[in-house]
């Protein structure tokens, strides 16, 4: 399921309350890479991966006990989402990063980072609401360090009693790691056990009609 916010300003539809009604029933945002048109996607079937079937290959488990990267939380998150949008076609446009700027600064949207020799090396980003991770996207500029961010993510998620990892779209990559697909209605009824204290009257009825 695919809807369009047309001409509306995108800062009306990318402000905080109403991206996370938005996530909080089931869609979120891409902006066109175009035409910077925000467009609001919730797939059927929708990409999880469940916390305990996160796939590690032998060389990551290698990658993970050699030490090659230092995990950190939330000390570069700007330069995570710049990094992600960084490729010739990107769905990050400016307005999207800076409404999940303002998420961050509100503690919803979180960076899990790789770094080494004092430089990053690849992590991801995403929103937490309820016991729900909302994974947006990742990006790694040496070999396995996105899937070591992965790795201490889902290890935070189950440490913390989250009880959904949405990766949104499957694909070859994510299926390697271990994504599955379900359909939209099973996605709902996770999301509603997931995020139960949300208020569910914004956000996308107000795109939608609903």
């Amino acid at each position: 399921m695919v809807t369009s916010t047309g001409d509306r300003d995108p800062s009306s539809v990318l402000d905080p309350d109403f991206l996370l009604g938005a996530y909080a029933t089931g869609y979120f945002p891409m902006a066109d890479s175009s035409t910077g048109e925000i467009c609001w996607y919730s797939p059927d079937p929708r990409a999880i991966i469940e916390l305990d079937g996160l796939r590690i290959s032998r060389s990551l488990r290698h990658s993970i006990r050699a030490n090659r990267f230092t995990v950190r939380w939330d000390s570069a998150f700007e330069q995570v989402i710049r990094a992600c949008s960084a490729r010739p076609e990107t769905w990050i446009s400016e307005d999207i990063i800076d409404a999940y700027r303002r998420l961050f600064e509100q503690g919803f949207a979180h960076s899990v980072e790789a770094w080494t020799e004092g430089a990053l090396a690849g992590g991801l980003y995403g929103i937490a609401l309820g016991k729900a991770f909302f994974g947006e996207s990742m990006f790694s500029l040496q070999k396995d360090a996105s899937k070591v961010a992965l790795v201490a993510l889902v290890n935070r998620l189950k440490d913390t009693g989250f009880l959904l990892l949405d990766v949104q779209f499957q694909t070859p990559h994510l299926k390697s790691l271990g994504a599955v697909e379900i359909s939209r209605t099973e996605y709902l009824r996770r999301l509603r056990a997931a995020i139960p204290l949300v208020d569910k009257t914004s956000g996308m009825s107000h795109v939608t009609g609903a």
